[in-house]
This record gives structure tokens, C-alpha cells and sequence, in this order.
């Protein structure tokens, strides 16, 4: 019986038209899976295993007769029973006092079901959205086609026609089995076609194992992990299949695996980047479009629009793309602070943008401060702008701006870098090929930007600045008084900035007239005497606006400009000026009416990086008493303290340490919910981590270090890691120049936490050994407790595994001592890691249950994820590897709920190696494969682990050739850090250099 239907996928039986009589329960049916039968909400009793062979033959042929003889053949084939005619009619009549005997239906001396309503069947489902996946992909919205595939594949329930015997179901069996492969490569085609190489990896390493034989798959495999810089694993795919298929059936890969391998032997950049890379667009963004908005009020500067954009309309080619651009254009503007540089470049970037249709990139890159923006943080938010996934974003400078440029190949995209610090922070941003081009402004020529087109902006003409005066201020004012209009712009030095803020205080106050105005420019205590080049010229133009703020307002604007940070939120801003949110808020929208300050987003305030060196020019001029300064900061700082402690005490509750930082008087914000605690935490990081930094070297240095101790997640869970570590090295030299040995003994203990993260074990040992040395000198007992554990986990590293032990036993001693029961817990899973070092299973066993069990008596906290871990470890060195999972896999959900990113990984790779320890290596390497994904705790290190068991997983699955690729990269690995599994990797190595 071939019961193959069209369109690529099976037939089904005839449907009820819309508008016939519904039924009091509709009738659905499963095939996909077990053989089901339901009314409603109800399962039907559909019988034995045979009466179920009769009911799928029924529903697989599209409402069809099937005769006694055909169904006969189809239950048992060439050998049937005697009473096989009794048996079938048994069958039936059974199956029609289940259904409805006008479904099942008796014809011509055979059977038939008929009447089926829409949906009633899953196979008939599957096959209508299939078709609407198709018909999506045709029409050019890949996303939706994913997702319909995505929705099809999930209705496929284990097993097609599970526990189903008989010839005809065999055969069904093979059909749609072989149907839903096509469907899931077609949709894992698609993910490859969007980017998401780094995701289909661990699928496709699972999937290859499962059907070694499946040459596509084995070449999306090869192309996932190409566009995912693994090229030797890809090409190792390829040798692997070659291999198996001599030895399986004695032929070739098929041409198109072969032309893939070629084309990876070639680099060929065609392979870099999806055929096909339109993303979703209501998840991916595909076309940036971010520039700031023009200023409705734009004036004069013709001569420099009608340049530029004469430029970019060079670069971008004829209108249509009949032509190609020049060489990629870049123009630079250059000249003092306030004198318009990004109003005119955003402004000429608007008029040009539709000769710009693949976007616009913006980034402010802050090269005035103290901090500019590092090429590498803008290239990662550039590439996502242009639909990178996270995981696909590189770490290096150089991977970054290669990938950057990679990914404007063929483009048409404006780019605008404002505010530049110098030609080399610029460099790595300009996109390189033609049709794209670059408008960068800056405060310095940058003759050093080879090929660039240079603009020296001036100040503007008295005819421009009065016009631009009018247009804010209002025609009839400015008519009625246009001689003081012209002292005012005279007095401002026709400076665009200043102009604006002068007129907008202006507009505001619709008592002052413009004379008004006049009077207060022409006195010279309100203005520098002689406007100069750079940062005076700007002073004198922020200096009109701060002289007419109103008392509140200016206070405001001096402490404010204070704190360090890339912006600060609205109830941090209220701990520094020590107001109400509300009063606070009233004063900074002020200020953001002024242009004194920005509005970077709701309940977030930043200034620019100019004013805010006004601001703090102002702060030490005007401030009074001078402490006022100091103390602002000190709200600030105990605002951050306080609210992290909170966050603290939510994630670890019960744990001791915030009861052991530094007091604080100003308090924090209420926080009670983990997942609010966290989003403030993760949102906060970069002012707070600012205000560590800004703190060390003043007497506010012990709270700052608390504030980084107590932010201790924020390296953990793989955010903010760099920043995290650069502000606890900062606060080590800070506390050794104070000479302050509890300070210092805290900073290098938290430095020692972010080197082990990080996998730099031997100088997390130098810090933690000082930082003993320090914490005992200060009697400091809940750092001495801290460290102790820490060494003792290096000493796990190292294979010491007694010397653990010693140590993990004096951190339980101070720990019970100071009653702190979550961490102790914590450091009886450390211990058991010691003894099953040691060779004692049972013990690590017992102790690493004594631990849980604490946590369990405490509730649910991230560190009882890592109690359920250590326990896992203990009972997968037991040989107990179902209950290893079970322990793994409720640390992972732990992790997940707490944003834990590195112990999701760490975990997962623990998964990976019970699965192969029970000899399940299709199993383990999907688990290593998300490791990889994820990142691990213990940096290169332990990443090269990960490696090396992956390793080992697709040996065993028969892919020696990218087994080894992975054991060489993990062996790099372990040479630049001189680890000592580097020798294991060389012996997994050593028969394929002797053969």
C-alpha cells in the first residue's frame, strides 16, 4: 500500500468542509508519535496493538476504501493468521463503538474513515503548516518560515506509529521519519542562512551522531562550524565522513559535500556570511538606523553641508546601484567644543540617508573624558546593530573589526563616529569598502587619518548665529530689539552652543525681554573676558546658562557633574544631591531643558563629557562649604553600598558578609524581588563600578572595596568581568599606597575571586597568599575565611589536594565560628572536591550532601545550585550517574533563574562528562557544545577542557579527524597558560603524529 501524497509531504484522509455540522466533541487523532484517539479533552481506549495497525492504515490513506485483503497485508504482511479476516472484522467493530460509526465506515467489504474535521488529525496539521513554511520562504520572510518549521517539527511526539506492528506501518515508519529529517534540515538551513551558526552546532553534532550516514547534515555541520571560526573542526567533519562512508558503503562523499570542503580549503568568502542574511526583523535588527535626531531649527553652514555632502554622495554610488561607489569616503570634522560639529554632521547624515538604504551606525565615543569609548565595546554594539548574535561576536579588537568589516562587504552604510579622541581610536570603526562612508567629528585635526577628507569647522557668521537665534527665540521678539539680538550672539562668540542655550533661556521666560539678555552677557562676571581656543572658549559658552540657573538648579548641575560613570540613574542622582526622587526629578528635567543635561533614557541622566568638566570646574569654584563636595560623593557611594548589599542579601540569604561591611548613612533603595534585584545590579554596574574607582585613594577607600566585594556577581555570572577586574586591581594599588591592611586584604582577596574566574590560577595564588598575610595582620576574620576557601580552590586546581583540605577546614572554622551557614555550606561542597582528590568518594559523597542539605534548610539561593553542583561532581566520580543528573540538572535551572552564564556552562560541560562516563557520547557532545557557547568559569583553562572532552565525544561517535581538531586547539590552549593537562592532550594526540 503506497499511500504517498504531494507536495513533499504524505497524504491524509479526507477533511470535513467548514460548515458542516460540528459535533458536541470533536474527534482528534495522533499519529505522529503513539497512535492516539481523543474526544475533546478525553483519550480513547483504541485497544491492542494490532486494532491500532488497523486504525493508522485507515487514517493514512485520505479517506480511501481500503479493502479486507489490503488490510489484511497491511497487518501482517505475507503470512497472516488463519482467522486474519475474523481478527480484522473484530478489529473494526471494536474501533466504531470507540468513534463515531459515521467516521469509521463499512463499504464494499472493506473500511474507510471519513468526516474528519479540520485539525483532527496531527499529520494533517503538519503537513498545512509545512506547506505554509514554504510558501513563506518563498516570499522572502525566512523568519516566519523558521518559525512554522520550528512549530511542524514539534508536533512529531517520539516514535512515528510507536509500538504499531506490521508491514505497512514499518513502511509509514521510514516515510515520515524521512520527512521530518528533510523538514528539520531545511529548517537548521535557515538558522545557518540568519547566522545562528553557534547555536546549530551543538544540534548538529547531535544529530550527526545519530545518523552518521546523512550527508547533509554532516554538511551543515561542516558550515556551521566554518562560519563559526572553527575551521579545522569543519574540515575535520568533512575527513571523519569521507572515512566512514569508504567503510560503511564503499563510496565517495556526494559532490556538493565535496565542493563545500574545497570551498573551506580556499577561504572562500562567499561561505563567511548566510547567502540569504535577512534576519527576523521583529528579533534581529538588520538595518541600523541610529542617528540622534536633527534639530528641527538647524541653521546656516551651506557651504559645509553642500561639501560633505558632496562626499557621501560620491561615495555611494548613482541612485538605482547602477554604478558602484569610490573608494570608501571619510570625512573628518574638527574645532573647539560647542561650535556645532555633531549638529551638522547628524544633520547632513539625515539628508543623506536614503542614498544610505542598508542603515546608519551612530556612536558618541566620548574622547573628551577621561574614559574614551574602547573600539572593541562599539565594534560588539555595532555588530549587533547589524544582527550579530552574542555568541557569534568575537572577543578580540581585531576579530571584531574583521567581522565588522566582513559584514558591510556589499552594503551601503553610513557610519557616524562622533566625538573622537584621536586617529587610532577611529581606525578599527571606518567600514573599508566602498559604498559606505564615514563622517567622524573630533576637537583635533586628525591629519593622520590617511585618505580622509578634513573640515575645519569655524564659529558661525553674525548672520547665521542671529538667524539661528531668531528661529529658537521667536521672529517678533528679536525684530522688535535686533540690536541687542546682536550683542547677545556678539557676546556669545557667535558659538553655536552657546547661541542655543542663550535663546532657550531666553524662550522660556517670556517676561525678560532680549535687551534683558544683553544686559546680563555684557557684564563680564557672567563671562570669561577673552573667548580662546578649546576648553575656555567652551567654558564662556556653558557659562551663560549656569549663571541664569535658579539656586536648586545650579547646586544640581555642580554635584551631579561629579560622579564618574557613563550615565546615573535617577535615585542615585537623589543620594547625591540627598533629595526626594521627585524633587530630584523636577531639577534634572530642568537641567535637561537647559541642554545642560541629557536624558539617556527614563529615570537615567548623563551629561556631556564637556559640561560635565564645566560642572565640576563650577563645583570647586562655587561650592560651599567646600565638604559639600566630599559629602555628595559619600551619598553616592553609600546610595551603590547600601542597595548592593540588598542584592546581596536577596542572592545569598543568610550569608553573613553584609553584616561585616562598612556602615553607611545614607540608605539604599528597597529592593525585595530576585529578579528586580538583579536587573538593578546588572543596569548598574558601570556607574557603580566608577564609583569603586573614583573612591580609591580618599577616605571613603573601605567602602568602596565593600561596594566591589559585595557586587561579587557581577564577575560570576560573566558581566562586566573586564571592568569588574581592571577597578579591584585599581583598589589593590590604592589600598597598598594608603598603607591600610584590612582594605587592602579585601581588595586582593576580591582580585583573587576574579583570577580564579578567569582561570589565572597561579596569580590568584600570589594574591590570595597576601592577602592571608593582610587580613590575619588586620584580624579581619571574615576575609581570613574568604581567602582560606579561595586557596583552598586553587589548591584544587594545582592537584594539592591535602593542602585543599587543610585549608577548606580553617574556612569552615572561621565560618561556623562567625555562624555564617550558607557560606559554609558552601565550603563543605569545596571539601568534598578535596577528598574525591584525595581518592575518598564516600566521604566527598557524604560531605557534599551535608552541604545541600544546609542550603535546602535555607531556601533557594544561587549558592544552593552550588551545593546540588559539588554533589553532582562527588556522584559522577561514584559511578551514580543518574542521580549525577538529577543534582546537575537542578543546579542549572538555579543557575538560569540567577543569569549565572559561566555556571550554566561549567555545568553543562559536567553534564558532558557523565553521558560519556555512561558511554552516551551523542549526548555528551551537545552538552559540550552549549559549554562552548556559554563560556565557562575558569577561563582558557578550563575551556580547553571542554575541548578535550569534546574531543573525546566525537572519537566516540567515530569523528577521529575532528576529535583531533579540537584536542590541537585545546592544546594551544593549555601551552599558553603552561597548564599541566597539556600533557594528556599530547597523548590523545600522540597516535595520529606515529601513524
Amino acid at each position: 500500500m503506497d499511500d504517498r501524497g504531494g507536495h513533499g509531504g504524505p497524504r491524509v484522509p479526507e477533511q470535513r468542509r467548514p460548515g458542516s455540522p460540528a459535533e458536541p466533541a470533536a474527534l482528534h487523532f495522533t499519529v505522529l508519535g503513539p497512535v492516539r484517539a481523543h474526544r475533546g479533552e478525553d483519550q480513547l481506549a483504541v485497544g491492542s496493538p494490532q486494532q491500532r495497525a488497523l486504525l493508522a492504515a485507515l487514517l493514512l490513506r485520505e479517506g480511501r476504501t481500503a479493502t479486507a485483503a489490503e488490510l489484511i497485508d497491511a497487518l501482517w504482511g505475507e503470512e497472516p493468521p488463519s482467522q486474519a479476516l475474523a481478527a480484522v472484522r473484530t478489529y473494526a467493530s471494536r474501533l466504531r463503538k470507540v468513534i463515531d460509526p459515521d467516521v469509521l465506515v463499512s463499504e464494499s467489504g472493506g473500511y474507510a474513515v471519513r468526516g474528519l474535521g479540520p485539525g483532527a488529525l496531527d499529520l494533517t496539521v503538519a503537513q498545512e503548516w509545512a506547506a505554509e513554511a514554504e510558501k513563506a520562504k518563498a516570499a522572502g520572510d525566512p523568519g516566519r518560515a523558521r518559525e512554522v518549521l520550528n512549530r511542524t517539527l514539534g508536533l512529531w511526539d517520539g516514535e512515528v506509529l510507536a509500538g504499531v506492528p506490521g508491514p505497512y506501518a514499518e513502511a509509514q515508519r521510514v516515510r515520515l521519519e524521512e520527512w521530518r529529517l528533510g523538514l528539520l534540515e531545511s529548517r537548521l538551513d535557515m538558522d545557518l542562512e540568519q547566522g545562528c551558526h553557534a547555536e546549530a552546532v551543538s544540534e548538529l553534532t547531535a544529530l550527526t551522531a545519530a545518523y552518521p550516514l546523512r550527508e547533509r547534515l554532516r554538511e551543515l555541520l561542516m558550515l556551521a562550524l566554518y562560519r563559526g571560526g572553527r575551521q579545522a573542526e569543519a574540515l575535520a567533519v568533512y575527513a571523519d565522513t569521507r572515512r566512514l562512508l569508504a567503510e560503511e558503503l564503499g563510496v565517495d562523499p556526494r559532490a556538493g559535500l565535496r565542493e563545500l570542503q574545497r570551498r573551506i580549503l580556499q577561504a572562500d568568502p562567499e561561505l563567511a556570511e548566510p547567502s540569504a542574511p535577512a534576519a527576523e526583523p521583529s528579533v534581529v535588527p538588520v538595518r541600523p538606523a541610529q542617528l540622534p535626531a536633527t534639530v528641527p531649527d538647524f541653521t546656516g553652514r551651506s557651504s559645509f553641508v553642500r561639501d560633505l555632502s558632496r562626499v557621501l554622495s560620491a561615495a555611494s554610488g548613482p541612485e538605482g546601484g547602477g554604478g558602484t561607489g569610490r573608494v570608501m569616503a571619510v570625512s573628518a570634522l574638527a574645532g573647539i567644543g560647542g561650535v556645532g560639529k555633531t549638529t551638522l554632521a547628524v544633520h547632513v547624515a539625515h539628508q543623506a540617508r536614503s542614498a544610505f538604504p542598508d542603515g546608519q551606525l551612530y556612536v558618541d565615543l566620548q574622547g573628551a573624558g577621561a574614559r574614551p569609548a574602547e573600539p572593541e565595546t562599539v565594534l560588539g554594539s555595532f555588530l549587533r546593530a547589524l544582527g550579530t548574535a552574542d555568541s557569534a561576536i568575537p572577543d578580540s579588537l581585531e576579530e571584531r573589526a574583521a567581522l565588522y568589516r566582513s559584514l558591510l562587504d556589499g552594503r551601503r552604510v553610513l557610519v557616524l563616529l562622533d566625538n573622537a579622541k584621536d586617529a587610532a581610536q577611529v581606525r578599527p570603526l571606518l567600514p573599508g569598502t566602498e559604498g559606505c562612508a564615514a563622517l567622524v567629528t573630533a576637537r583635533v585635526r586628525m591629519v593622520d587619518l590617511a585618505g580622509a577628507h578634513l573640515v575645519d569647522l569655524d564659529v558661525m557668521s553674525p548672520d547665521e548665529a542671529l538667524a539661528l537665534f531668531t528661529k529658537i527665540v521667536g521672529e517678533e521678539r528679536v525684530a522688535a530689539e535686533r540690536e541687542a539680538a546682536l550683542d547677545v550672539v556678539a557676546a556669545c562668540g557667535f558659538l553655536p552652543l552657546a547661541i542655543r542655550i542663550a535663546a532657550s533661556r531666553l524662550a522660556a521666560r517670556r517676561t525678560w525681554t532680549v535687551s534683558v539678555l544683553a544686559a546680563k552677557l555684557a557684564d563680564e562676571r557672567r563671562r570669561l573676558d577673552e573667548l580662546q581656543a578649546g576648553d575656555l572658549a567652551v567654558k564662556a559658552t556653558f557659562e551663560l546658562g549656569y549663571g541664569q540657573l535658579e539656586p536648586a538648579q545650579a547646586r544640581a548641575f555642580r554635584l551631579l557633574g561629579l560622579a564618574d560613570g557613563p550615565d546615573i540613574s535617577l535615585a542615585a542622582a537623589a543620594a547625591v544631591l540627598d533629595l526626594s526622587a521627585e524633587d530630584t526629578e523636577d531639577l534634572l528635567e530642568s537641567l535637561v531643558d537647559t541642554s545642560l543635561l541629557e536624558s539617556a533614557a527614563p529615570g537615567r541622566y548623563r551629561f556631556h563629557d564637556l559640561v560635565r568638566l564645566y560642572a565640576r570646574a563650577c563645583a570647586k569654584r562655587d561650592e560651599s562649604p567646600a565638604g559639600e563636595r566630599q559629602a555628595a560623593l559619600s551619598r553616592l557611594l553609600d546610595f551603590y553600598l547600601a542597595t548592593t548589599a540588598q542584592v546581596y542579601e536577596i542572592e545569598h540569604p543568610m550569608d553573613r558578609l553584609v553584616d561585616h561591611l562598612e556602615p553607611t548613612r545614607y540608605p539604599g533603595l528597597r529592593l525585595t524581588e530576585g529578579a528586580a534585584a538583579l536587573d538593578w545590579l546588572y543596569t548598574e554596574a558601570g556607574p557603580l563600578l566608577a564609583c569603586v574607582r573614583q573612591a580609591a585613594g580618599t577616605e571613603r577607600l573601605r567602602r568602596a572595596v565593600d561596594l566591589l566585594w559585595a557586587a561579587k556577581d557581577l564577575t560570576e555570572s560573566g558581566a562586566s568581568s573586564y571592568q569588574y577586574e581592571m577597578t579591584a586591581r585599581a583598589t589593590c594599588h590604592a589600598t597598598r599606597a594608603m598603607v591600610d591592611e584590612r582594605a587592602e586584604g579585601r581588595a586582593r582577596t576580591v582580585l583573587s575571586d576574579v583570577l580564579l574566574v578567569s582561570g589565572r590560577i597561579e596569580e590568584a595564588e600570589d594574591e590570595a597568599r597576601v592577602a592571608m598575610e593582610l587580613a590575619g595582620n588586620a584580624r579581619d576574620a571574615t576575609a581570613v575565611s574568604w581567602v582560606a576557601n579561595n586557596r583552598g580552590l586553587i589548591c584544587l586546581h594545582q592537584g594539592r589536594f591535602a593542602d585543599g583540605k587543610v585549608l577548606f577546614d580553617q574556612a569552615l572554622e572561621g565560618l561556623r565560628a562567625a555562624q555564617n551557614r550558607p557560606f559554609e555550606a558552601t565550603a563543605l561542597g569545596n571539601l568534598s572536591r578535596a577528598y574525591l582528590g584525595m581518592g575518598d568518594t564516600a566521604k566527598a559523597v557524604e560531605i557534599a550532601r551535608r552541604g545541600l542539605a544546609a542550603h535546602s534548610e535555607i531556601g533557594r539561593s544561587v549558592r544552593l545550585a552550588n551545593s546540588h553542583f559539588a554533589l553532582g561532581v562527588a556522584l559522577t566520580q561514584a559511578d551514580r550517574y543518574s542521580e549525577a543528573l538529577d543534582e546537575f540538572a537542578d543546579a542549572l535551572r538555579i543557575f538560569k533563574e540567577h543569569r549565572q552564564r559561566l555556571w550554566e556552562g561549567v555545568t553543562n560541560f559536567r553534564i558532558a562528562q557523565v553521558h560519556l562516563a555512561a558511554r552516551r557520547p551523542a549526548q555528551a557532545a551537545q552538552h559540550a557544545e552549549v559549554a562552548l557557547t556559554l563560556g565557562v568559569i575558569g577561563g582558557d583553562r578550563m575551556r580547553g577542557n571542554v575541548l578535550t572532552l569534546l574531543g573525546r565525544t566525537l572519537a566516540g561517535l567515530g569523528q577521529a579527524d575532528r576529535a583531533k581538531a579540537c584536542w590541537r586547539e585545546a592544546l594551544n590552549l593549555f601551552e599558553q597558560s603552561s597548564a599541566p593537562e597539556a600533557h594528556v592532550v599530547r597523548s590523545l594526540l600522540a597516535p595520529a603524529s606515529t601513524s
